[in-house]
């Protein structure tokens, strides 16, 4: 039984294109399969999340990030009584916008964008991959997911203003989304927070001390689990704490979204879409242990000078291309050749860039520009 407040299938806007209803499988579980089945749902397994493969390939990638979001979610959208399949289709497709190289990728592309007059906006970016870049069927360009699908791809992580958006006027900007939508920014953090702490501990760029002497809330548990388990080598106890610092924050969104529901009053989906802000939301003192994960990790781990030269390197080969095709439209392949005539050069330079993986944007800096790294 969902809850008043979930959205329902049953209710869902539709989708741009009509289709007939599938035998055995709702809407929002087609949608799912329809992301999953996609081509930049596939090429995320060789997008840097924060490390590069030169380090391990047992670290996390833009993929497997994906997937431990959307695990996360399931979790909090059921404890929740919310639409599961909603939920968790979200949480796979609310990467799918990204660039190569991780965020380096994505503030290089923007800053070229910006040369122009325009910009980069991953999540704008993934809507037009649903919308227009996918092509698997006769009937439709994109994969014409659901309205619900549509809108949470562009309002899970921030609001839109409608005076500079005209174009996403269709997605009911001056509401809040759904909380299945609100509940991705939050479980994202969640996922990529804990994993860059392991990631980065696993790859020794952050020590055990470092991460206790800067994490009270990661010290309070290393404490516990040191008296549970005093004879467990390093990376176990240091599993252990990390556990229950993950363990703190799903929790807290969880009680704290529902004590949050319950103090607005609120009953149905049409409450939350008409309250004045977004409803799931950590209790004040967890929203401060979170923040202070995120300050420690843009102080230790993303700024590294371990991590810079890569870094670096992201920047100048996204800029590097993208100046080359801007200069050279011939050069582009031919589909991007032929966009370039009917819409915005720079667009077009940056939609191939943005769906390119680490691997083959390294390969098109070598052909057109020199050596990459």
């Amino acid at each position: 039984m969902l809850a008043g407040y979930a959205v329902q299938v049953q209710h869902s806007r539709g989708r741009r294109f009509s289709e007939p209803a599938h035998p055995y499988r709702n809407d929002y579980q087609r949608d799912r399969d329809r992301v999953i089945h996609a081509r930049a749902f596939r090429r995320l397994v060789a997008k840097t999340q924060v490390f590069t493969r030169r380090y391990s390939d047992h670290f996390r990638n833009r993929l497997t990030h994906t997937i431990e979001v959307a695990q996360i979610t399931r979790t909090v959208a059921g404890a929740l009584a919310l639409n599961v399949d909603l939920a968790e289709t979200l949480a796979l497709v609310h990467d799918l916008g990204h660039p190569p190289f991780g965020h380096a990728g994505e503030k290089a592309l923007d800053a070229a964008m910006r040369e122009h007059g325009l910009f980069f906006d991953h999540n704008l970016h993934a809507l037009r991959i649903v919308e227009d870049f996918e092509q698997r069927y006769a009937s439709f360009r994109g994969l014409n997911l659901t309205f619900e699908v549509r809108e949470g791809i562009i309002k899970h992580s921030r609001d839109y203003d409608s005076a500079k958006h005209p174009d996403l006027s269709e997605y009911l900007l001056d509401q809040r989304p759904p909380l299945e939508a609100q509940l991705v920014d939050l479980t994202d953090e969640i996922g990529y927070n804990t994993a860059d702490l392991d990631d980065g501990y696993e790859a020794h760029l952050l020590s055990l001390e470092q991460i206790r002497d800067g994490l009270p809330v990661f010290e309070r548990f290393f404490r516990e689990v040191e008296k549970i388990y005093p004879d467990a080598p390093d990376k176990l106890q240091f599993n252990e704490a990390l556990k229950r610092v993950f363990n703190r924050l799903v929790g807290d969104l969880v009680t704290n979204t529902q004590a949050r529901l319950k103090h607005a009053g609120i009953e149905t989906l049409d409450d939350v879409r008409q309250h004045t802000g977004r409803v799931a939301a950590f209790s004040q003192e967890v929203e401060a242990e979170r923040q202070q994960i995120k300050d420690f990790l843009y102080e230790n781990l993303y700024y590294s000078p371990s991590l810079a030269g890569e870094k670096d390197d992201a920047e100048r080969i996204v800029t590097e291309l993208f100046a080359f095709w801007m200069n050279n439209p011939s050069a582009l392949p031919h589909y991007y050749e032929e966009k370039a005539q009917k819409e915005s050069l720079p667009r077009v330079v940056c939609d191939y860039i943005a769906g390119m993986t680490d691997h083959f944007i390294n390969e098109q800096y070598e052909r057109h520009c020199g050596t990459a790294r």
